[in-house]
């Protein structure tokens, strides 16, 4: 459930500043970075979702790290979060600003060795950097082969769960066997609890980080419709409508600046902004349009990351996460060890969740730990912050 957080040069933020001097300063100085990565497609001719309806020429893009064995059993999933990509190691080019999100802990001698470990990592449906060339993704902004127009909203409604069934067709064609694990962040650890209970026999390791445990909670089904509200106020949205016309730029701009916040937490502010104007010169008292520098920089952030964003895609990966809940049979059928790393000052999923979820799995037999990310930079502890669980992830993975 987080923004994307991706550096480059058209994002000058505090968010591409702060991820850049966590991935330079996180990364154990024994361990090597994945070097230069390619970004692949998958294709597949026809998917039914689970609601029942077809979609046709289905394209995700992904992306892989270190090789995979005769057996086909060292395979490691990494599913992004919200709005993030399959872009989770490494660079695509040596100019890249920063490497990929999790980079502190994805490469030789790291949490996830990739000198062991062969690690893919894809895009899902509707993902929201459509715009970005380095993402591969089918949703409402693609063309619909019977109209040759854009779906729009006729595009069919995706639940994570779908997200999970593509990139299990695509580890197949990979000649993978069996996952070592799956991990991922926020929506990423929805999808990787959805890959525990789709294929118990398998997921071996499921790394839960910063998740809501095996349900999406109430709160943030409310807080999700809360995110997309700018758009849909967005006179330019239209209904979805708006292909080939001017985009609902400043809709999606303000629904990313509310991801951002809430995904933060008081004290992150308090430390990074505090009172500051964003001008000298003009003190927010004085003048209505005066504005405090966490303003600012949240706004300014919200536009930079609009130029990347579609409209729509924002609205559907809302309602994929909003429909995340497994049933209890399907939670007693999950076979796989379970890790939960939530973050202490997480007001999205907080800790409480993780604790609720670990215990009703070892109530039912299940085998599951916890480590808790400190900090005060909220949900976002989850990225920014990972090097923390490094250790604790490392030692996950490696255990019989």
């Amino acid at each position: 459930m987080l923004h994307r957080l991706q550096a480059n040069t058209c994002t000058r933020s505090v968010f591409s500043f702060t991820l850049l001097f966590m991935l330079l300063v996180a990364s154990p100085a024994r361990a090597q970075d994945v070097g230069l990565v390619e970004k692949k497609t998958f294709t597949l001719a026809a998917y039914t979702t689970v609601g029942g309806q077809a979609i046709n020429n289905v394209r995700l893009g992904y992306e892989t790290y270190g090789k995979l064995n005769a057996r086909g059993d060292n395979a490691v999933f990494i599913a992004h979060f919200y709005s993030g990509t399959s872009h989770a190691a490494g660079k695509y080019k040596e100019s890249d600003v920063a490497p990929g999100y999790w980079n502190p802990i994805i490469g030789p001698g790291k949490a996830i060795d990739t000198d062991k470990y062969f690690v893919v990592s894809a895009d899902t449906f509707a993902n929201l950097n459509s715009k970005d060339p380095n993402v591969i993704t089918t949703g409402p902004a693609s063309v619909d082969p019977a109209t040759g127009k854009p779906f729009g909203l006729s595009f069919p409604v995706v639940a994570m769960r779908d997200s999970v069934r593509v990139h299990k067709a695509l580890l197949d064609s990979l000649g993978v066997k069996k996952l070592a694990a799956v991990a991922g962040a926020s929506g990423g650890s929805v999808q990787a609890m959805e890959w525990a209970a789709l294929y118990p026999d398998f997921v071996a390791r499921v790394i839960h980080v910063i998740g809501p445990g095996f349900d999406i909670h109430p709160y943030v089904v409310g807080l999700l419709d809360v995110w997309v509200t700018p758009i849909r106020l967005d006179p330019r949205w239209n209904n979805g409508d708006y292909y080939g016309k001017e985009e609902p730029v400043d809709g999606v701009a303000q629904a990313l600046k509310i991801v951002t916040l809430t995904a933060r937490h008081w004290g992150w502010a308090e430390k990074s902004f505090g009172y500051k104007p964003a001008d000298e010169k003009k003190d927010p008292a004085a003048a209505v349009a005066n504005q405090f520098q966490i303003e600012s920089v949240l706004n300014s952030a919200g536009m930079a990351r609009a130029k990347t964003t579609d409209a729509n895609h924002m609205i559907y990966m809302s309602k994929a996460n909003q429909l995340y809940r497994l049933s209890d049979a399907e939670v007693k059928g999950i076979k796989a060890k379970i890790l939960f790393v939530p973050a202490s000052s997480d007001v999205i999923f907080p800790p409480e969740l993780s604790k609720r979820a670990l215990e009703r799995f070892r109530a039912q037999g299940g085998s599951a730990d916890l480590f808790v990310i400190e900090g005060d930079g909220g949900h976002l502890d989850g990225v920014f912050a990972i090097a923390k669980a490094g250790d604790a992830i490392k030692r996950f993975i490696e255990s019989d």
